[in-house]
């Protein structure tokens, strides 16, 4: 099953290379689904995951064109990272490991390997030691997010550790764990739910409050959130070692589960009221699913975790194969429906995410003893 799906998004990608060139997919604008993503330049946080389905689709077949579609986007961001095309956030470690960091697996190119150290600098120059962490959009001092970290950010710490092992320089590792501590202090709550973001002091680190951006509401679970600190945790500890980082990621990983409509695909919101009309987040699901595989190569085979974090696994990917996929649509652009970005904001309540795509192929070549994404080497 997986092996003939991997294929038909290998057979998409190739459809979208041919039709679109050097472009990126992006969100749509639109408030229903489409056969079609938003095709733009390499300027949003997003589009390191195109790149990393194209490395993901090259190392699973040897197809030549996706290696020189992969360089050719490789160069792009170089190019990116020379302007300083919007990179003043956290995400250049969905931008560079999923590009840069993964060329480096790819093919050993050195090129690749000096442009991921590149942006785990940049990603550096985020950090605020008044505060100990990393701050996740907008200049040094913004009014607003000054003092802001998010959730998110978790998968961007790969990024660090691994430059951390390629040049010895502990740098990078040590504020990578401040900020996994930061993160699972502030942004993890007692009942094992997850703020989306949360508000320091800039100036003495002195926490402030909770809050969300996408959520529902500042008290509520952003699913897609919760997803990031399942796999986010999950990565550090294997970095590191930190059992609190397992114990972090089981913890989240039973709340996402524990919440999960009939179906095993989440809502965008644990909180926000289940109507028909209430946006799923297939997205979400797939970066858990990812997160729950990673967190079963640390546990004991015959543990009883180990079944049941296994089953959740088996049943979202099976859902998400029968009721949100797009293998009986050759010319969609996208593998995954209804995913949603920004409903509050009205942006991708129900349509392709990017992400969601990348997340759900890395499943599958982690289903199918293939390479497990490209958040470490």
């Amino acid at each position: 099953m997986w092996k003939s799906a991997i294929e038909d998004a290998i057979g998409k990608l190739h459809n979208n290379i041919r039709s679109h060139g050097e472009l990126f997919p992006h969100i749509t604008r639109e408030a229903s689904p489409s056969k079609h993503y938003l095709w733009e330049g390499n300027t949003d946080w997003i589009d390191g995951f195109y790149t990393g389905m194209i490395w993901l689709g090259f190392e699973y077949s040897g197809d030549r064109e996706l290696l020189s579609a992969a360089r050719r986007q490789l160069a792009d961001f170089r190019r990116r990272l020379e302007e300083r095309v919007n990179l003043a956030h956290h995400d250049l470690g969905f931008l560079y490991s999923l590009s840069a960091m993964a060329g480096w697996m790819a093919t050993r190119d050195e090129g690749a390997r000096r442009l991921a150290l590149d942006a785990a600098d940049l990603l550096l120059e985020r950090y605020r030691p008044k505060g100990g962490f990393i701050q996740a959009w907008g200049t040094e001092g913004d009014p607003q997010n000054g003092g802001r970290i998010i959730i998110d950010c978790l998968m961007n710490l790969p990024l660090l550790y691994w430059a951390s092992q390629q040049t010895g320089d502990s740098r990078y590792r040590q504020i990578a764990e401040r900020q996994a501590d930061i993160s699972r202090r502030f942004l993890v709550r007692g009942d094992d739910s997850s703020y989306h973001t949360f508000w320091f002091d800039p100036e003495d680190g002195t926490p402030l409050r909770g809050g969300t951006h996408q959520g529902y509401q500042d008290g509520s679970t952003w699913t897609r959130g919760q997803a990031w600190g399942i796999y986010g945790f999950a990565l550090s500890y294997r970095y590191t070692g930190n059992s609190l980082y397992l114990e972090t990621s089981k913890r989240l990983a039973r709340y996402f589960i524990l919440h999960l409509p009939d179906d095993h695909v989440a809502y965008w919101d644990v909180d926000a009221p289940v109507t028909g009309d209430t946006p799923r987040d297939s997205s979400a699901s797939a970066i858990a699913v990812c997160g729950i595989l990673e967190l079963l190569e640390h546990l004991d085979p015959q543990g009883e975790d180990t079944r049941y974090f296994a089953q959740s696994a088996e049943r979202a990917m099976q859902s998400l194969y029968e009721n949100y996929s797009t293998r009986h649509e050759p010319d969609a652009e996208g593998l995954l429906k209804h995913g949603a970005y920004h409903v509050r904001g009205g942006r991708g309540m129900d349509d392709y995410m990017i992400w969601g795509d990348y997340y759900y192929l890395e499943a599958m070549m982690r289903l199918e003893n293939k390479r497990p994404g490209y958040w470490y080497d």
